[in-house]
């Protein structure tokens, strides 16, 4: 009952680096996937060559220190492109959009709306319904320019409510 001295040595490296790939799926980054295949790589060599410990660590490094840095300079010379790269920047994706003043512009902020969301936004002082164009964003505020067309104030309540 001594613990690791009942395990073969390559069974360690390979179940070492099965545990490291997974993590590789749970924790967000793209290192640890490197040292999972230098563990396997490292378990496999000790299962074809029977090393000795300090060898299956010296291997284990140079392996884990080679995968890394190659696969560093892999992705530096062919970066992985997005197929959607505004994804996460819904305000980006209305560049050039139309939106409606809804509260009026004072001091270069208001409210626009767009489709059926309204937006906080910067511009010159606008009056409500005006329509303007969405030339940007800063985060979650729009950026906005007017286009010339006024648009008369949303009814609050009234027929049809």
């Amino acid at each position: 009952m001594g613990g690791l001295d009942s395990f073969e040595p390559y069974w360690v490296w390979i179940s070492i680096g099965l545990v490291l790939a997974a993590l590789e799926m749970l924790v967000p980054g793209v290192y640890l996937i490197w040292l999972a295949v230098a563990a396997i790589i490292t378990g496999l060599l000790t299962f074809g060559l029977g090393l000795s410990l300090p060898a299956q660590v010296v291997i284990f490094v140079s392996l884990a220190l080679i995968a890394a840095f190659s696969a560093k300079r892999f992705l530096r010379d062919s970066p992985i492109e997005s197929s959607d790269p505004l994804m996460n920047r819904r305000g980006s994706r209305l560049v050039g959009e139309s939106a409606v003043v809804t509260q009026a512009f004072d001091g270069g902020s208001g409210r626009v709306k767009h489709g059926d969301s309204e937006w906080l936004a910067r511009g010159p002082d606008l009056a409500v319904g005006t329509r303007v164009r969405i030339t940007g964003s800063d985060g979650a505020v729009l950026v906005v320019e007017p286009v010339g067309t006024t648009l008369p104030p949303p009814a609050v309540g009234g027929e049809g409510s």
